[in-house]
């Protein structure tokens, strides 16, 4: 969607430059790849996405000063568990921005499932466009995040900041907003997309609790 936008892209994983040549290929010129030192460097703006466990695999160094959109959950399963997640002392982004701290951290894109994103997303000024939910401590950089959300399609509604990031994380109704419960589960149990207007988004953020 990035590419499609007109941005130029480059991606990262684990497993090496190599993994992702297949991809690179399909998304066309703008679109490379590269390990993940020298992705962070080459970035303006960082999507970062991976599980909480890897959190510290993260290039501080590299980020110093970027702005970072954050779609990380917490799944304790998964991860191991958490005590300050747990006790609700901090979100999961404010534990990326720690890692981070001369970042600028965003949260974005934690609540919708990647399967979704393209069947959502409208151009500017459509009167279905979906509104996602941000968190993040500096102004500008969630202006230029939402910029970039823009691009590919969505609005956003600003929840504040990182610390008021729980209101949609896992567990949460704002989490599982944007999926239709009236509809169909696909392979992996999840419902339908759903259109979600600012004011539903508000309404849902408002409604959390701990």
């Amino acid at each position: 969607m990035a590419v499609a936008a007109g941005h130029h892209v480059v991606l990262s994983n684990s497993r090496g430059p190599e993994s992702l040549a297949d991809l690179v290929a399909e998304l066309g010129e703008r679109a490379s790849a590269a390990p993940p030192v020298e992705a962070a460097l080459a970035g303006d703006l960082v999507v970062v996405s991976l599980p909480l466990y890897a959190l510290r695999d993260v290039p501080a160094a590299e980020l110093v000063g970027k702005v970072i959109i954050d779609t990380s959950n917490y799944f304790a399963e998964r991860d191991g568990t958490v005590p300050e997640l747990e006790s609700g002392a901090v979100t999961v982004s404010e534990l990326l921005q720690k890692h981070l701290e001369k970042s600028k951290v965003v949260k974005c894109f934690n609540n919708l499932y990647y399967r979704h994103m393209s069947l959502l997303a409208r151009p500017s000024g459509a009167p279905d466009r979906t509104h996602l939910t941000m968190a993040g401590d500096d102004a500008e950089a969630k202006t230029a995040a939402a910029e970039f959300i823009g691009s590919i399609g969505y609005s956003v509604v600003d929840a504040g900041p990182l610390a008021e990031g729980w209101r949609f994380e896992l567990g949460r109704l704002a989490y599982a907003v944007y999926t239709d419960d009236t509809t169909e589960r696909d392979e992996n149990g999840i419902h339908g997309p759903a259109i979600r207007t600012a004011d539903e988004v508000r309404e849902a953020l408002a409604k959390a609790t701990r």
